[in-house]
C-alpha cells in the first residue's frame, strides 16, 4: 500500500505544480512556455524551389531553435498530412519509412512514396554519397544551440506532387515523433533566400512555409527522469533521492535489475529506431539518471562543489548530454574544472541559471549503467558577501535539468544542515558579547 500511497502523493503534487506553472504562463497560451528558454522551438521549414506541373522541388529543414533541448536517438520522425493525392517521386538527405500502395503507377517508375500520411526519417552516418544532401545524415540526432550551433539542423530535399492539381499545396497536421512535441499549422512567411557564384548572386524560393513545434513536459512522460541526492562536507549524513521519485518497484510499469544480476538476453535486444524501454537498475527511487550535488569544501573567499551525474539505465548511452543548474551564487562562479559551461541568462538582470556539458572525446558520453557510467566535476565559486552562506540549505542548488528533463529534488527540510555544535558556539559568543556589554554599563 506504501508505493501506491507515494504515488497518489506524488500525483496529486504534479497537478498543483502544473496549475502554478500555467499561472505563471500567462505570457503565453501554450503549456510549452519555458521561462529558461522563452522562445526556444523547432522550426520545419519548407522552400518551394521550383513548380513544373505536376512535380515541385521541396527543400525542408528542421532547425532546432532552443537552447539546452537536443534531439537524441532514434531521432526526429517528421509526418504530415498531404491534402490531396500528393506523392513523394524522390528524396535526397531522408526517405519515408513505407512506400505505400503505388499500384495507380503500374508500368512506370514508380514514386518514393505514395503515403496519404509519409513518416520521413533521417538517413544514418555514412549514407551512400549521391542520397546526401548538406546537413543531412545523423540519424536524425540534432544538438542545442549552445553545445553545438553547427549540428542543430538537418535537410532534406524532395520532389513531390499530385497527378491532377498543378499547384502546389502545403500539406498540414506536422509532427514530429518526438514524446512533448505538438507542431502548428504552416505560415506563410518571407522567402528564403540563397546565394551562388561566391555571393554574387542571390536566388529565391517561390514560396516559404514555416511551422513551429514546441515542447512541453506534461506532454513527454507522465513521471519524471532524473532525481537529485545531496550532501555536504559539514554534515556526515546524505540526503537520497526521494523514494519513488521516478517510479516504485512492484508496479507493473517499473522494470529493473537488481544489483549483482544482469538483463536477460531478451531485455538486451535493441532496435537503434525505437526508443530503448527503461530499464533500470533497482532502486528506491528508480530513476534512470541521479544527479549528485556535494558541497565539498570552503575557502577564505571560495567555496567548491561537485557535480556527479550517474546512469542507472541498463542498456541507453546519453550522447552530448547536458544538465542545467539553477543557485544564485553561479553568477559568481570562477572556474569549472571537468565540464563545459554557459550561463543562460535570458532577462540579463538575472544570471543564477547555467547549463553544463561533458568535453568533446573525453566525457560527452555518459555510458551505461556500470563502472563508468557516470560523469563528474567540480566547479568554484565565490563568496558574495552579505549573501553566501550554509545556513538553511542555501548552497544546494534551486532547480536541476537533465537533458531537458525536470529533476525530482529532496525536500528543503531534509537539506543537509550545519552540525549543533557550530549553532551553539554562536550562541555562546553571544552570550560572551552580551555579558561583556552588561558589564560595562553596570561599570
Amino acid at each position: 500500500m506504501k508505493p501506491f500511497f507515494v504515488v497518489v502523493q506524488r500525483s496529486v503534487y504534479r497537478v498543483f505544480t502544473f496549475i502554478f506553472f500555467c499561472l505563471l504562463s500567462s505570457v503565453s497560451p501554450s503549456y510549452g512556455y519555458d521561462p529558461l528558454d522563452p522562445h526556444g522551438n523547432i522550426t520545419i521549414k519548407w522552400d518551394l524551389l521550383q513548380s513544373n506541373l505536376d512535380k515541385n522541388d521541396l527543400k525542408v529543414s528542421i532547425l532546432n531553435h532552443q537552447l539546452y533541448r537536443q534531439i537524441e536517438r532514434p531521432g526526429w520522425k517528421l509526418g504530415w498530412a498531404w491534402v490531396g493525392d500528393e506523392v513523394i517521386w524522390s528524396m535526397q538527405g531522408a526517405e519515408a519509412t513505407e512506400q505505400g500502395n503505388c499500384s495507380r503507377f503500374k508500368g512506370q517508375e514508380l514514386p518514393h512514396c505514395c503515403e496519404k500520411k509519409p513518416v520521413i526519417v533521417d538517413l544514418l552516418p555514412g549514407a551512400l554519397y549521391n542520397l546526401q544532401t548538406a546537413n543531412c545524415c545523423k540519424g536524425g540526432v540534432l544538438t542545442s544551440m549552445v553545445q553545438d550551433p553547427d549540428k542543430i539542423a538537418a535537410v532534406f530535399q524532395m520532389v513531390a506532387g499530385s497527378v491532377n492539381v498543378s499547384d502546389f499545396i502545403m500539406p498540414e497536421n506536422f509532427t514530429l515523433g518526438i514524446p512533448g512535441y505538438s507542431c502548428g499549422k504552416p505560415v506563410s512567411v518571407a522567402p528564403s533566400k540563397y546565394t551562388s557564384d561566391g555571393g554574387r548572386r542571390w536566388t529565391q524560393a517561390l514560396g516559404t512555409w514555416n511551422v513551429t513545434c514546441i515542447y512541453s513536459p506534461f506532454l513527454a512522460s507522465t513521471s519524471p527522469k532524473c532525481c537529485v541526492s545531496l550532501s555536504a562536507f559539514y554534515n556526515r549524513s546524505i540526503v537520497p533521492c526521494p523514494k519513488c521519485s521516478c517510479s516504485c518497484q512492484g508496479l507493473p510499469e517499473a522494470k529493473c535489475v537488481k544489483f549483482g544480476e544482469a538483463p536477460s538476453p531478451l531485455q538486451e535486444l535493441e532496435d537503434p529506431n525505437q526508443e530503448q524501454p527503461s530499464l533500470v537498475r533497482c532502486t528506491q527511487h528508480m530513476c534512470p539518471i541521479q544527479v549528485h550535488w556535494h558541497v565539498k569544501r570552503s575557502y577564505k573567499e571560495y567555496w567548491r562543489v561537485k557535480i556527479t551525474v550517474n546512469n542507472l539505465h541498463i542498456m541507453k548511452n546519453y550522447s552530448h548530454w547536458n544538465l542545467v543548474a539553477s543557485h544564485p551564487n553561479l553568477k559568481s562562479l570562477t572556474q569549472v574544472f571537468s565540464f563545459n559551461y554557459e550561463p543562460l541568462n535570458q532577462y540579463g538582470y538575472i544570471n543564477d541559471t547555467g547549463m553544463f556539458w561533458g568535453i568533446q572525446y573525453y566525457n560527452d558520453m555518459l555510458l551505461e549503467e556500470g563502472e563508468r557510467g557516470n560523469v563528474q566535476s567540480e566547479m568554484l565559486l565565490h563568496k558574495e558577501q552579505g549573501v553566501f552562506t550554509f545556513r538553511e540549505g542555501w548552497a544546494f542548488p534551486r532547480r536541476i535539468m537533465f537533458n531537458g528533463d525536470e529533476c525530482v529534488m529532496p525536500p528543503p527540510d531534509e537539506y543537509p544542515r550545519l552540525p549543533n555544535g557550530g549553532h551553539s558556539a554562536r550562541l555562546s559568543l553571544s552570550a560572551i558579547f552580551c555579558s561583556l556589554l552588561l558589564l560595562i554599563i553596570l561599570c
